[in-house]
């Protein structure tokens, strides 16, 4: 299964239940996750860290 399907049928599922509330969530842990990520070998990492 490739990752782009499981975004289509994450939007599906959005897009068919009305569920429009769980994407600003959804969003943000995105986002959240990928600021982790990018951060993890600079010297931010203490400081984004610290946030938590």
């Amino acid at each position: 299964m490739s990752k782009l399907s499981i975004l289509v049928e994450l939007w599906q599922f959005l897009k068919i239940r009305k569920k429009w509330w769980l994407a600003p969530i959804l969003i943000f842990l995105v986002l959240l996750g990928g600021l982790i990520i990018l951060t993890q070998g600079s010297a931010l990492a203490p400081f984004i860290y610290a946030i938590f």
